[in-house]
């Protein structure tokens, strides 16, 4: 069932909260799920597939936004075109202030791939996508023959996909103050995003079934376990004075019922004191404690309680997004120090019999600063990728080799990914750097000639600022490129800023202030409208920024009434043609301004 739908934002999830402030160099948060076909994909029909799996899943196309206390999501009627796979597996999708799709399809040979910005959904939601995107293929490409719905003819509407199950299931209890310990933590060089090392190993999943039911476990206890054991296997005798954990995300779909295809997920940390005479079968018995349904469901839903308690908390709601993404930041990184690795089971993925005909297998790996194990299953052809940036193939050794001991057959897949270990360009960078070194050489330049010819006379000094305040401006232009409307509030900041400095230093004339904060603010709000009318923005894109260009402008107004401004004419021609332009917002444009207030500023 589908409903008419709306240029609505949605708030960003309670579990992706920090994927945004976490993103980075270091990890991607991206993770791709791929399917084999038993042909050659064609790209023209996938295009078509992907057109049609996003009139069902509209969700998928919206762009991350920033609020002054919040991320949240807003539609977009951007492209989402297919691809020939031609970069580095789960390279970064989600770049600040680029006005960009949270994920992408691209095909290799027989492979349809699905990367996703976690932000934008879990590995539930991905899925889903990307089994509704194969059967759409496969009805275009074979029009004749009849492919049942992926997902069982469930009706659902948007709002069901879009909704915020986390708040559903809130019910404020917290979990007993349970601190995590710290674990021990892999040692090693650490490679770029685009050279983290992928191995994928092939099983029989009927055959890791069996084995596990020999000791008595589920298939995810039994690899979680196989997975901490080839750990501890290098980890050196200094090291066991700290446990080796994993960190496996659970889908709570599983415990409350749910729709949605945004995040719901929490996780479980498996910690385990290692000793030198730890067999597998002990580390078997405590995983197998550790999943309990009991001790498994109390675990999560503590947890969930206790990160939507800290998101409804009024204090931190009122702090500003920007100081936000520190303490999101940082407690990412210290939250990571309980954590050596992470597995993450995504289960049986099910298909009708119909299908078998035309899939050979679907896979599933993830992006990572440190190690992590992924595992899906289709039919009898169960395939694990790990993925690492730490380099050195001993883990993934010791992994094998727990397996074949246990009698499961392994077979490592040939990496076969376009622009896999490929150098990425890094000319503007090193422009950047060229640039930086020569405003330095310049000033210990101009500091040597002023001290061995004009001794006492301190010129050098102008010329340290003069540099400094031109490379601020070039800096900030290149950081802030992908969003020319902010960009330009953030010079009008070191443009106004820096000429009021510089007055006062320079003895007070005045000048800043009668002449250079007015014209300026004068020429950013033109060239905001400039900007927002020739690349044809959507007014949620911009309205919010002339908003702010046009409050800007009453400043003016407020120092030559403040006696701080001496020259009447360029204060008040600012100041009246930006409380003009903002009425003119207010009667043209109410609707939509109250809109983006709402957006910006909840809390």
């Amino acid at each position: 069932m589908k409903e008419k739908r709306q240029n609505r934002w949605r708030k960003l999830d309670n579990a992706a909260q920090a994927f945004p402030a976490a993103t980075g160099k270091k990890d991607s948060r991206v993770f791709r799920f791929y399917c084999v076909l038993k042909e050659k994909v064609d790209g023209d029909r996938l295009q078509g597939a992907l057109d049609l799996t996003l009139e069902k899943y509209p969700l998928f196309r919206s762009v991350l936004r920033k609020g002054l206390f919040w991320f949240y999501m807003e539609p977009r009627a951007l492209p989402a075109l297919v691809k020939p796979e031609d970069r580095p597996p789960c390279g970064r999708i989600y770049v600040p202030d680029q006005k960009k799709l949270l994920f992408e399809v691209s095909y290799y040979k027989n492979r349809i791939n699905l990367e996703v910005f976690h932000g934008l959904t879990d590995g539930t939601g991905a899925m889903q996508f990307l089994k509704e995107l194969v059967r759409n293929y496969l009805v275009l490409t074979y029009p004749e023959q009849e492919f049942p719905e992926t997902d069982g003819g469930e009706i659902l509407t948007d709002s069901d996909y879009e909704e915020d199950s986390f708040s559903q299931y809130y019910t404020g209890k917290k979990r007993s103050n349970k601190r995590s310990r710290k674990a021990f933590q892999l040692k090693g060089d650490r490679l770029e995003q685009a050279e983290m090392e992928i191995t994928e190993l092939h099983l029989s999943a009927s055959a890791v079934h069996r084995k596990a039911k020999e000791y008595g476990v589920s298939v995810t206890t039994y690899l979680a376990a196989a997975f901490l054991y080839a750990i501890y296997e290098e980890v050196p005798k200094s090291g066991l004075r700290r446990p080796v954990s994993l960190m496996i995300p659970v889908n709570l779909r599983n415990f409350f019922p749910s729709g949605s295809m945004t995040n719901f997920w929490s996780w479980i940390e498996t910690a385990y004191d290692f000793k030198e005479d730890t067999t597998l079968e002990d580390v078997l018995m405590k995983m197998k404690e550790m999943f309990a349904k009991e001790s498994l469901e109390k675990e999560i839903s503590g947890r969930m309680n206790d990160l939507v308690h800290l998101e409804k908390n009024l204090f931190l709601r009122a702090v500003p997004l920007e100081i936000k993404n520190l303490f999101l930041l940082a407690g990412t990184t210290l939250g990571g120090r309980s954590v050596t690795a992470v597995y993450s089971n995504i289960g049986r993925i099910q298909m009708a019999p119909e299908y078998d005909d035309y899939i050979e297998r679907f896979g599933f790996f993830a992006s990572t600063d440190k190690m992590q194990m992924c595992s899906c299953s289709y039919g009898d052809s169960l395939v694990l990728g790990l993925t690492s940036k730490i380099v050195g193939p001993n883990i993934c050794r010791n992994f094998i080799s727990i397996l074949q001991k246990d009698g499961i057959e392994c077979r490592i897949q040939e990496n076969d990914f376009p622009g896999y270990h490929e150098k990425p360009s890094r000319r503007a960078l090193m422009g950047l750097k060229i640039f930086s070194f020569t405003c330095t050489a310049a000033v210990v330049i101009c500091w040597m000639l002023d001290y061995l010819l004009t001794f006492g006379r301190w010129w050098a000094g102008y010329v340290t600022a003069g540099v400094f305040c031109t490379w601020l401006l070039i800096m900030v232009g290149y950081r802030k490129r992908k969003n020319p409307l902010k960009n330009g509030m953030w010079q009008l900041v070191i443009v106004t800023v820096g000429s009021v400095l510089w007055d006062i230093f320079t003895g007070w004339q005045g000048w800043s202030v009668d002449y250079v904060v007015p014209l300026a603010i004068l020429v950013n709000m033109l060239s905001m409208i400039i900007i927002s009318a020739a690349g044809k923005m959507e007014i949620s894109e911009y309205l919010f920024y002339l908003v702010q260009a046009g409050t800007c402008g009453l400043i003016p107004f407020i120092l030559l009434a403040a006696g701080a401004a001496s020259v009447p004419y360029p204060s008040v021609i600012c100041s009246g043609v930006s409380l003009l332009f903002l009425l003119g917002l207010a009667i043209f444009k109410w609707k939509d301004l109250v809109r983006e207030v709402q957006k910006k500023f909840r809390v």
